[in-house]
């Protein structure tokens, strides 16, 4: 049956209404498909402190000292020696010399401080950070802390002072990694191994400047540290002094003869008539000696509190030249 040609007009107007309604909501259709979703914030890891297999040589650094995170990541420390460490950001106007020598007996210095996520104004503090579970102090194994604004934030080791710092650059979100953690990984092996190098040369000066009354108390240069009195065994006769002598740059030591008083850094005892029983120097700081007269005849071991664990004790020898 032929069809009216109004009918055949209808019928090609609706199909050129669909093309056209087809076309315009084709956009609609790509537009509703859901946008791509920004990289989910990382965690990274920086290792604090570094050490040789018995200990002995301790590394004063953190690996690496710089990190580069987008804001939104989350940094975490994690020990990476016997030796204690601290992550600690400063307070904005805060000195680190108000913080200096390094106290235990301060909770603010030795208990962790601040939230999990860095303000970029506040004080921060990770509490103590060492793998050995016998350091005598509260003490922590990792530490985490996200930064969600842009900047530059340097941290210190409250133990070490200026001799161990490092910083996070904080990016804007999105923005491209310089660094993976492989190659952070890979920096802070080939760190470690220049810091043991160092060491053995810092341990061979330390043995040189050491005599027959004279210990070094450990050393340290900056970048590695010597956990171990030099000349360890000193022989000599009664009524002779023995010098303890600190020469590093910023380890800490004591030098603590019979029972260990509470607080490490606390002076006991007389050190110019020592008989025997409890001698402590107190804090035996980088640059400072401490002697010690030796009026009795006997074996007299001694150790430093902060470090015996590590294996750093000694002992003197005291003789009668009676009978000899």
């Amino acid at each position: 049956m032929r069809r009216h040609p109004a009918f055949r007009s209808v019928r090609h107007l609706t199909r050129a209404l669909a093309s056209v309604l087809i076309a315009s909501l084709a956009p609609l259709v790509v537009g509703a498909a859901p946008a791509a979703q920004a990289a989910p914030p990382r965690t990274w890891t920086v290792l604090a402190g570094s050490q040789s297999d018995d200990m002995a040589l301790q590394g004063m650094s953190f690996l690496p000292a710089n990190i580069y995170i987008d804001a939104g990541d989350t940094v975490r420390w994690t020990a990476n020696s016997a030796e204690i460490h601290t992550v600690t950001f400063l307070a904005t106007g805060q000195s680190l010399g108000s913080l200096q020598p390094f106290d235990p007996a301060k909770p603010n210095e030795l208990l962790r401080r601040g939230g999990s996520s860095y303000n970029g104004h506040s004080y921060y503090n990770s509490g103590i950070l060492t793998t050995a579970p016998n350091s005598g102090l509260p003490a922590v194994k990792s530490y985490s802390l996200t930064f969600p604004r842009t900047g530059t934030y340097t941290y210190y080791c409250l133990v070490h002072g200026t001799a161990m710092k490092g910083t996070v650059h904080v990016r804007a979100a999105g923005t491209p990694y310089p660094y993976s953690q492989r190659d952070y990984n890979r920096q802070a092996r080939e760190r470690e191994e220049r810091i043991l190098d160092d060491g053995m040369d810092l341990w061979q000066q330390a043995r040189d400047d050491a005599g027959r009354h004279t210990v070094i108390a450990g050393a340290d240069d900056g970048t590695a540290m010597v956990m171990r009195f030099v000349r360890a065994t000193v022989v000599i006769r009664t009524g002779q002094r023995v010098t303890f002598v600190n020469n590093g740059m910023g380890a800490p030591h004591t030098v603590t003869f019979g029972k260990e008083p509470a607080n490490p850094f606390a002076k006991v005892g007389n050190p110019r008539n020592f008989r025997g029983g409890q001698l402590n120097s107190g804090l035996l700081a980088p640059h400072s000696s401490f002697t010690v007269t030796f009026t009795k005849a006997g074996t007299f071991t001694y150790v430093c509190a902060l470090h015996d664990y590590m294996g750093m004790v000694g002992k003197v020898v005291v003789r009668d030249p009676s009978g000899d």
